[in-house]
């Protein structure tokens, strides 16, 4: 048999054959707390009893379970011996009945790496908490089962803990005689079942609505994190925005919320954003904020409740039948996450960040060698793992926005609403919601899916503008282009939007016009005849998914103007279109520079501002010339401290040029500085310097070898708790010495004793942007080990490591030809593996050519 992965033939066969009617799954967690009991992996009882039908008696399959051991296994009522049909990820079903019972008894493994059931010990209180994450194929280290999304069931949880602890499932649960026993699903998938157990702070509401045929529909909250936490948890605002979700999904969608009660637990050492568990979400602990921060942070986390709330409908009910159909779910509840909190909080503004944050993570994804349709080709699940990505997600959901503009608002939500009742807790392929969009809009549907759904690659649209003889527009027309490699054309309904100067020196767009965008070019008639623009903006309101460009005079415009323009919308596409022109090295990243030094200063909208400043950062690092970046940096920050003594005290904007000024200070000035806000010498009137900007402030000096690990320790013992422990480890990995480096590299490579969290943390202290020649000798030691890490690790494991390890500051043809001679000499790794690195080889080539174009004279 093979190993863990899972290939989408071997799910269609199974799925062919078999049925399930449902699992009971009993398992013992009391042995979570205590001292470990030897050198293997600290293990759990679980049992499962597995109900099913096989449509060919006689036949042969396999039931999934990754685990250290199995006591038992009794497949309708006769005992096998496990040491025969079990290989460590697979049980051998063979001589099936037409109805079966398995039974499987086996000591599964707690997780240190965020996969299965994560098991974390608090460092402040020495208390254990517990929580499980799965998706795409983790419940298989929990429980036996089919793993696969397309074979659902009822599931019934009985859990057995330590005295004292609460513990929750998907379903409503009560504690009797020692054990908790949860109510029945609905028939769900297998990787979003759910445990969540330990000394939680535990907070609870309710949220009431009447339906449309006069019935009360009541909905238990609840809302936990560590006690550690519970004096940050602001659960007063989490229930607002889950209460308006509720609201604004139960009046767009009409299908009532169909999981009973719905809890939401803020979890320690977590791998994703959050996990769309009906009933019980799971959210990164982070999103618990222990320092002040900006309102951008509260809008993303107020995006993520929407957008895991999304997926009660878009997932969990009405579920895709594989992998290739992750966007049935994922593009739709980014969409809906966006969707509603511009419709139901008051985060009005999201579009923007829409536009400016989750695009370039789309555009990023979508010009990469591993770019891919929407609806992808998912061989296995290592290649499911893989597409959690900008394609799936955020492209996904500009290309929805794109398909409300294209079919209408009201078409597309009775869409929805027939596809849910059609549907309800089945499974479904691209066709079957492209055949229910047909008939609400009366729009030939394949040939859209044909270009947006079906085909990579983003295409770039430019203005062309012909003057007549009066100074009018003569004609005005949009020119569309498509990479070589991906080289489709696509319909696109767009606004154009024409700007001139105001009196008062303002920006301000005098005329619209929406127009189908089709093929190479396309005559906007409607703007012919208008006063001569200053700025031509092709994707006005952001109503597609392409790369922007501009004329001439547009872009003369931009570089003297930019701050000039008032809508907040408009700006964020301006800026976010100069980003993608510096990333295809169309723009020198010295002038992407000088147009943030010049114009972030006056940026109103923070999560923009804040965008700015990791693009900033990102065009220093890569693709500023080498001779350029010292003084780069120093440009950068000393306009850092510019905006910083120049904001308004107490402002977010105070706050986020405090931490930018972190990320780019490497001056003996700008680092005393940061000492001095640290100790208390030096104040600033309205900026709190809190613990979280302490360790933010921290990074830089232990990089540049002004903070010590006597420091680092100091630090710590002021704030010794998780979070405390992670900024640490991250401060110790960032000195600049060869030793600290080797230890690292050791730590993290040739070692998993850490768990996911501290590995994260201890790369990300280990790339130091200032530590180039530092971190030179570990360009060929990563090509040597990483083949060997993937294997041996969990895929979670080896994809921190892959990625994040990748010598990308050896920012050489060397390093490209070197990550080439890996891919030629390991055509049979796993594509996985081979993915992640041409990923990063291409990262690398942008770079060096975005190096070229910023070296050039007089560019």
């Amino acid at each position: 048999m093979p190993g863990e992965n899972l290939t989408r033939d071997e799910a269609r066969e199974r799925a062919a054959l078999l049925s399930v009617d449902g699992y009971d799954v009993s398992l013992d967690l009391r042995s979570a707390i205590g001292e470990d009991s030897g050198p293997g992996p600290r293990t759990f009882r679980s049992v499962t009893t597995l109900r099913f039908r096989c449509a060919e008696p006689g036949a042969s399959s396999f039931a999934d379970l990754i685990a250290p051991s199995v006591t038992a296994v009794s497949l309708n009522g006769r005992d096998l011996d496990p040491g025969e049909v079990f290989d460590g990820s697979r049980i051998l079903l063979e001589d099936l009945a037409a109805e079966n019972e398995l039974v499987v008894d086996a000591q599964c493994a707690y997780s240190r790496t965020g996969e299965g059931l994560h098991r974390f010990v608090d460092p402040e209180d020495g208390e254990v908490y517990l929580y499980t994450q799965y998706e795409p194929a983790d419940s298989r280290r929990v429980f036996a089962n089919f793993e696969q999304p397309d074979l659902k069931a009822p599931f019934r949880f009985e859990v057995r803990a330590p005295e004292g602890w609460t513990v929750w499932s998907n379903g409503a649960g009560e504690l009797a005689d020692g054990v908790w026993r949860f109510a029945e699903t609905k028939p769900i998938s297998t990787y979003i079942t759910c445990v969540v157990a330990g000394p939680y702070h535990y907070v609870t509401d309710s949220y009431e609505r009447e339906l449309p045929d006069g019935t009360r529909l009541r909905i238990p909250l609840g809302a936990m994190c560590r006690k550690g936490l519970a004096p940050y948890f602001d659960a007063d605002d989490v229930f607002l925005v889950t209460k308006q979700g509720l609201d604004f999904f139960h009046e767009h969608f009409d299908y009532p919320y169909p999981f009973g009660k719905y809890d939401q637990a803020f979890v320690p050492e977590y791998n994703l954003g959050a996990m769309e568990n009906p009933g019980m979400v799971t959210f990164r602990e982070e999103f618990i904020f222990r320092g002040k921060v900006t309102q951008a942070s509260y809008e993303g986390r107020a995006n993520v409740i929407l957008h895991e709330m999304a997926h009660m409908w878009f997932g969990d009910l009405v579920t895709m039948e594989w992998w290739d159909d992750l966007w049935l779910k994922e593009s739709f509840a980014d969409f809906m996450g966006a969707f509603s909190l511009v419709g139901a909080t008051r985060f009005t503004d999201g579009w923007i960040t829409f536009a400016n944050r989750r695009k370039a993570w789309a555009y990023r994804a979508d010009q990469l060698p591993s770019t891919h349709p929407i609806t992808a080709d998912i061989r296995d699940l290592q290649d499911a793992k893989l597409n959690f990505d900008g394609i799936t997600y955020a492209k996904g959901a500009s290309v929805l926005k794109q398909l409300v503009a294209y079919v209408g608002q009201d078409a597309f939500l009775e869409g929805a609403r027939r596809y849910f009742k059609r549907h309800a807790y089945g499974n479904t392929k691209l066709g079957d919601l492209l055949s229910v969009l047909e008939e609400t809009s009366g729009r030939d549907m394949a040939a859209w899916s044909r270009s947006w759904l079906e085909t990579a690659g983003v295409n770039s649209l430019t203005p062309q503008v012909l003057l007549g003889a009066d100074g009018r527009v003569e004609e005005l027309a949009v020119v569309q282009e498509a990479a070589e490699s991906h080289p489709e054309l696509r319909p696109h309904r767009v606004a154009v939007g024409l700007y001139r100067r105001t009196a008062e020196g303002t920006l301000e767009r005098y005329a619209r016009a929406e127009a189908d965008v089709d093929g190479a070019r396309t005559v906007v008639a409607e703007l012919a005849g208008t006063e001569a623009p200053e700025l031509v903006l092709v994707n006005d309101d952001d109503l597609t998914y392409c790369k922007i460009r501009f004329d001439e005079t547009s872009l003369a415009m931009l570089r003297d103007h930019l701050g000039a323009l008032t809508d907040p919308l408009a700006r964020a596409l301006c800026w976010s279109a100069l980003w993608n022109m510096t990333r295809d090295a169309l723009l020198p990243a010295r002038d992407f520079i000088g147009l943030v030094l010049r114009f972030a200063g006056r940026e109103s909208d923070i999560g923009v501002l804040q965008m700015l400043h990791a693009w900033a950062e990102s065009a220093l690092v890569h693709y500023v010339a080498p001779g350029r970046r010292e003084t780069g940096g120093a440009l950068l920050a000393e306009g850092a401290r510019r905006e910083l003594e120049k904001a308004t005290p107490g402002s977010e904007q105070q706050l986020a040029w405090a931490r930018f000024l972190a990320r780019v200070a490497s001056a003996p000035g700008d680092l005393q500085l940061l000492q001095e806000l640290l100790s208390g010498t030096v104040t600033i009137e309205g900026l709190e310097v809190d613990q979280e900007l302490r360790w933010a402030f921290l990074e830089p000096l232990a990089a540049h070898g002004v903070a010590d690990e006597k420091a680092l320790a100091e630090e710590l013992a002021r704030d010794d708790t998780a979070s405390g422990k992670r900024h640490q480890v991250r401060c110790l990995a960032a000195r600049p010495s060869a030793a600290v480096k080797a230890q690292c590299w050791a730590q993290v490579v040739e070692s998993d004793a850490l768990s996911n969290a501290l590995v994260e943390a201890t790369i990300s202290g280990f790339v130091q942007a200032s530590q180039r020649e530092l971190l030179a000798p570990y360009a060929s030691k990563y090509f040597a080990v990483i083949e060997r890490v993937w294997s041996e690790r969990s895929i979670q494991i080896g994809m921190d490591v892959v990625r994040g390890l990748f010598p990308s500051l050896q920012d050489s043809v060397g390093t490209v030809e070197a990550a080439d001679a890996w891919l030629a000499a390991h055509g049979g790794a796993a594509p996985a593996l081979r993915r992640l690195v041409l990923e990063a080889r291409d990262d690398l080539a942008r770079a060096l050519r975005g190096q070229a174009c910023d070296g050039e004279k007089g560019a």
